[in-house]
């Protein structure tokens, strides 16, 4: 089974899970929503404020992208909410294991248009600056996996999308960065050849889990356990409203529908006689 090294183990920190900055400031926004009217509840109305629908949406894309990383299999490790502070980067995961050392980040592209080329990530025709930045982020965990050790490292970015409306590629595809809907991240990392020992693996696991490079200031404590209880009830809340509009949709249905049916049955039968 996968490994999963979040921020420390030293009992002044919480761990700061999956998700944990999106959830947050989902649950910011949501705060100032208004309770629903009964109405609004028994109708099935959205509690979600407009605002908050963005970072909900890639709440649930990241938690997504982090059950799958669990699935990689023997020998790998996996940093959850790893932040280099000193760098000024945020990178989602980082996963180290046979096929090399991925740095992943997770992109919400929910029912857009993505084009990647061979140096350029478009979204609905316009560009991104994704390729630069993980690019970045990158090179800066080379630099970080080298500085102990004379070891030869290449750091693959990832940048996995949520559920983007269509992903298509040009002629000239991009080499050293994987874009990849967020479904399909598995697959795509584990299908890679293997380039990297045992020995080698466990060195990079150490130096990425050193706190002095990867973790946040241990006098910060997150209260992770109760944002994701609150995010837990946030979910139940959008699922049961959606149940109910869907319920409503079809009484509807079946109110305008039955009419209908019973005056074309009647008809059939009048015909027939």
């Amino acid at each position: 089974m996968t490994d999963l090294l979040n921020t420390g183990s030293q009992p002044v920190m919480r761990v700061q899970g999956p998700a944990f900055g999106v959830i947050a400031e989902c649950l910011r926004i949501q705060s100032t929503a208004r309770a629903r009217s009964r109405l609004a509840r028994l109708f099935g109305a959205n509690p979600l404020l407009p605002d908050a629908r963005s970072w909900y949406r890639s709440a649930l894309g990241e938690i997504a992208v982090a059950k799958s990383l669990k699935n990689l299999g023997p020998g790998w490790t996996v940093l959850q909410a790893a932040r280099m502070d000193s760098l000024n980067l945020n990178i989602d995961h980082v996963a180290i294991g046979p096929a090399g050392v991925f740095t992943i980040t997770t992109k919400d592209h929910t029912g857009q248009r993505v084009w990647v080329g061979e140096d350029s990530l478009l979204v609905n025709g316009h560009r991104t600056n994704h390729i630069e930045d993980v690019r970045h982020a990158a090179h800066s965990v080379e630099r970080l996996l080298r500085s102990s050790w004379d070891l030869p490292i290449t750091v693959t970015p990832v940048i996995a999308l949520i559920d983007p409306g269509s992903l298509a590629f040009g002629k000239r595809r991009l080499r050293d960065v994987v874009v990849v809907r967020s479904a399909h991240l598995e697959r795509t990392i584990t299908r890679r050849r293997s380039v990297l020992s045992e020995a080698s693996i466990a060195i990079y696991v150490g130096i990425a889990d050193d706190r002095s490079s990867w973790h946040p200031d241990s006098r910060v404590k997150d209260d992770t356990l109760h944002y994701e209880h609150r995010f837990h009830h946030l979910q139940h809340q959008v699922s049961n409203a959606a149940l109910r509009r869907h319920l409503w949709i079809v009484l509807g249905a079946l109110v305008i529908g039955l009419p209908i049916l019973l005056a074309a049955v009647r008809a059939i039968f009048a015909w027939g006689a």
